[in-house]
Formats: structure tokens, sequence, C-alpha cells
């Protein structure tokens, strides 16, 4: 069957929740038998967000092949269950740098260069690479921002032409709008809708379906209101009232009936019955009363809680499985260094310290390594909070506070994290760390190769400093196991103390490959010893049904 594609943009506001609806869609459409993948189209003129301030962007998800993408793309992996590629993420820093290099190669043999047709044949270019290069035969594609954005309007012109070249009947429209409530009315209020599909029409693109978002019940005297002002079938006027749990949101589209119109919009017949009975066992935990554990999360963007998303994300999923609520202490690193924010941590029953850069609350996130080794609490350690286990091992077993990576003290006598070979003489910012995923050889009898269950694994990777050889016999003989290596045993991937009821740390992200309904290993053995900490018992569940 020729490839069908779906389109997703946004009216009225940002962050009205486009990328959860593409997800969620997704995996409807794949639990009826079609195989499917994502596109985030993103308009900033950077080439990829990993060089962006996560208090701008957020978390930077990376994936298989190494590429630095937005979080949505978290999103569609986690709610479908699938693994995407470098192409299912744009921006329109990509596609100038593409159509420039061109020009300056003489591949339009001297022609002017203009945004139509150069830049959009080239976003449609892209865009046509998903289905080529993963596949799939649903494309649906998210187009950032909303719409009335000067920087959108390329990419929209490009979606517009789309239903020209790929044929009417392989296109679909989905337009993801906010319904504000004003209270001294006591109102929702369609107007802003209206609005933003008048401009959606005005640039030549008529939505095929509007998901019409909103805090308030909609009834349906507004769907009927916004159908006839906006031109749209009545069934096709989605209400989607904010759902307490993310993961509600597949099953809110299914109940509605969203995937059975695509469907038919697209001239397809589902191949198999849709079979959500997993999904809906996940949700119906989630509802279920379940005692609490408290886990420290120890960095330096706590006060945007999409800094670190996957790792939030990664948590709620070991914590269904074993059937306890995770509640997250969000402790910020530069408060610790002065002091403060310390009661956060007390009572405690796990600490975390994820990912980051630069050396801005280092310190104050050792001191929280170090409170949970001294104090046998729990504690897990992602790519940074790795090495920081290892700073702080260090300045234990060598009596100096001068242990350090030279990421943060070029001149320190214990450089135990150092630059890898290859990375010395790099200037460069973007895309040039250890990305994406890479394979990692288990020790036997750890506690990771007993997590895991295997002795060798694959995880994606985000670094550019590693484990410092010249220390590692040194740190054997402290305690420090080095229970996971590069194929070649010369990387260092994942560290654990041997006297410690769980302190273990990996160079990897594992937050990257954890589902709903199959939380990553790591993760949940993390929470049973956080679990055992508390004095609770818990069991763990099969893959989508509760815990015991």
């Amino acid at each position: 069957m020729p490839v069908k594609y779906i389109f997703f943009t946004g009216g009225v506001v940002s962050s009205v929740g486009k990328g959860v609806t593409a997800a969620a869609t997704g995996r409807l459409l794949k639990e009826r038998g079609f195989k499917v993948a994502v596109q985030k189209l993103d308009p900033y003129i950077n080439v990829d967000p990993g060089t962006m301030s996560p208090y701008q962007h957020g978390e930077v998800f990376v994936l298989d092949d190494g590429a630095e993408t937005d979080l949505d793309l978290g999103h569609y992996e986690r709610f479908i269950d699938i693994r995407l590629n470098r192409v299912c993420n744009i921006t329109t820093g990509q596609v100038y740098a593409e159509v420039i290099s061109k020009e300056r190669r003489g591949d339009y043999l001297g022609g002017t260069i203009q945004v139509i047709p150069h830049i959009t044949n080239e976003i449609k270019r892209r865009i046509t690479m998903v289905a080529k290069t993963t596949g799939a035969e649903i494309v649906l594609v998210e187009v950032g921002g909303t719409v009335g954005d000067i920087e959108s309007r390329p990419f929209l012109e490009a979606l517009r032409q789309m239903r020209s070249d790929v044929g009417r009947e392989n296109t679909l429209y989905v337009h993801v709008t906010w319904l504000p409530y004003i209270k001294a009315a006591g109102e929702l209020k369609t107007k802003p809708t209206q609005h933003s599909v008048a401009e959606l029409r005005s640039i030549g693109i008529s939505p095929d379906m509007i998901i019409a978002r909103s805090d308030q019940p909609v009834d349906n005297s507004l769907r009927d209101k916004i159908a006839l002002f906006c031109d749209v079938d009545r069934r096709a006027v989605v209400p989607m009232v904010t759902a307490e749990n993310l993961y509600e949101v597949p099953i809110l589209l299914e109940d509605i009936g969203v995937a059975d119109i695509i469907l038919e919009k697209l001239g397809l017949e589902a191949r198999q019955p849709a079979d959500l009975s997993a999904w809906r066992r996940v949700i119906e935990a989630a509802k279920q009363p379940k005692p609490k554990i408290s886990i420290a999360l120890v960095g330096k963007y706590v006060e945007l809680h999409d800094a670190y998303m996957s790792v939030r994300e990664a948590l709620k999923h070991a914590g269904l499985n074993l059937g306890v609520d995770v509640d997250i202490r969000w402790v910020l690193s530069t408060e610790l260094e002065r002091g403060k924010g310390w009661e956060l941590l007390e009572g405690v029953d796990g600490i975390l310290v994820p990912g980051g850069f630069g050396s801005r609350g280092i310190e104050g996130k050792i001191q929280a390594v170090r409170y949970a080794r001294t104090h046998k609490i729990p504690f897990f350690g992602l790519c940074l909070g790795m090495q920081l286990m290892v700073v702080e091992f260090g300045r234990h077993i060598f009596n100096s506070e001068q242990v350090n990576s030279t990421e943060f003290d070029r001149s320190t006598p214990y450089p135990v994290i150092d630059l890898m070979p290859d990375q010395q003489h790099i200037t460069d910012m973007g895309g040039t760390m250890r990305l994406g995923l890479y394979p990692c050889i288990l020790q036997p009898g750890t506690i990771a190769a007993q997590a895991y269950g295997t002795d060798r694994i694959d995880e994606r990777h985000r670094h550019r400093f590693e484990f410092n050889n010249v220390y590692r016999e040194q740190y054997e003989q402290a305690g420090m196991r080095f229970s996971g290596l590069s194929p070649d045993g010369k990387l260092v991937e994942i560290v654990e103390l041997a006297d410690h009821p769980f302190m273990l740390a990996t160079q990897f992200h594992p937050e990257f490959l954890s589902r709903p309904e199959r939380p990553h290993p790591l993760f949940t053995a993390f929470l049973k010893a956080v679990t055992a900490h508390a004095g609770m018992e818990t069991q763990a569940a099969a893959p989508g049904e509760p815990a015991a």
C-alpha cells in the first residue's frame, strides 16, 4: 500500500499536547496491525537540541543511532514501543544547512535559492525518508510550535504540498487546539480555535480532525459549534480533557473512536482487533492506592522537570511494576553547596543523580553521593552521576578533595575521570560525544548482571568523559566493582560498591529504553532496593500487569 501521512499541527498555545496526541495515535494504529513511525519538525535554527540549555528546551532524547533529538521523541518511543532514527527529527537548522551546502557545491547549477521550492523540497525529502528508513506504512508528523508562528511557515507549506505530491487519499491533517475556560462566565470558549483553524486554512490546509484540549468537560454543543465554524465532521471533533495520568491519553482516544475515524478517512481497514488490555492494566495499576517511597533527584535543572523527563518516567514505570508510588523530591544541587535544601534528603528512601554538563552544582551532587554512601541509602547514578560517584569514592580512598574530573579541574592531581583519547583535540560542542547505542559486557555475580539476567546489553550513551583506567586497580582494591565493561574491556560502563546495599551507576542512559509496560531492569532493581530500605515488601508484576 502507499505510505499514509498524518500531520499534526497546533493552535492557540504551545505545549498543548501535540506530541502526546501523536504518540497515542501511533499506539492505536500499531495495535491495529500497522507499522508506524513518528517524526518531529522543529522550527528552531539550531541543528539539534544537543547544545541548547535544558532550561529552554528540556531533555535531549538520544536515539540508537546517536541522534540528539527533541523530548517528544521520547513520548513516541515510550507510547508506541518503537525505536526511531535520526530522520525522525528535523530542524530548520538542518534543512538550511543542507540547502546551503548543496548551493556551495553547485548542485543547483547557479539557480536562485528560495524558500519555495528549495527549502520546502528539502523538508519534503526528509519527511519521505522516514518511511524509506523505517519501513513504516503510516508516518505521523508533528510540527512544533503553533500555527501563525513565522518560523513554522516553511514546514506548513511543505505539508500543504505533500497533499498534492502523495495524493489527498494518503494524507490527513489533525489540528490540536486549546479551549480556554473563562471562569467569570463559567464557559469554555471556541473562538481561539476558530481563529486558529482560519489561519491554517489561509495557508491552504483544512484540518480533517480537531483535537479540542481543555481542563473542563466539552459538551456536544461545543463540538457542534466547532464542527460548523471549522468545517470539520462533528465526529472528527474530538474532546480531550486533561488526564490525571499521561498514559491515559491512548485510552481516551481509543474510547472515542479516533483510530477508526482516521483509518476510514485514509481508506484503510484494521488488520487485527486492537488489544489495549495490557495498557489498560497499567492505567488501573496507576489508579490503585499504593505505599509511597521517596526518591531525591539531585540535579542542576530541577526547576524545569522536563529536563529530566525520561528519568521521571522510568521511575514511574518501575514504581507501577512494583506496586509503589514514587514521590520525587526535586533537589537543586547548587543549593546543597550553600548548605540549603538538606532537609529534602532527610529520611529519603533513595537518591538519584542524573546526567548533566558543566561545573555549576557539581560539588552539591558530590555531597549528595557522599550522603548516600555514608548513610547506606540506595543510590543510582546516570552518566554524570556515575562519574561523580567515581570522584566521591576517589576522594574517600585517596583522602583528598582534589580528586576530580578534568571536565571540572584540568589541573587535578587525581584525574579519575578524563577525556577519551579521541576527544582530546575536539573544540566543536555539537555531536562530538560518544552518542548512541553501544554494547556492554556484564560481570558475573554483580548487581547489574542479576538485574539484567544476561551477560550482554546494548544501551544509549551521551557523554565525552570516561573513567581513567590508570586508577582501576586501586578502586577495585578499595571495594568498587566494575560490573559493566565495553567488549574490549577498555571502557567502564557500570560501577557499583561491594559493601553497600545498592550503590550503582551507569555511564549510559538507561532511562531512554524504559517503557510503561516494560520498565528498565536497572530502575526496577533500584526501586527494589529502595523499598527494602523503606521496610516494604514488593513483588514485581508481569509486564503490563499491576503488582500484587
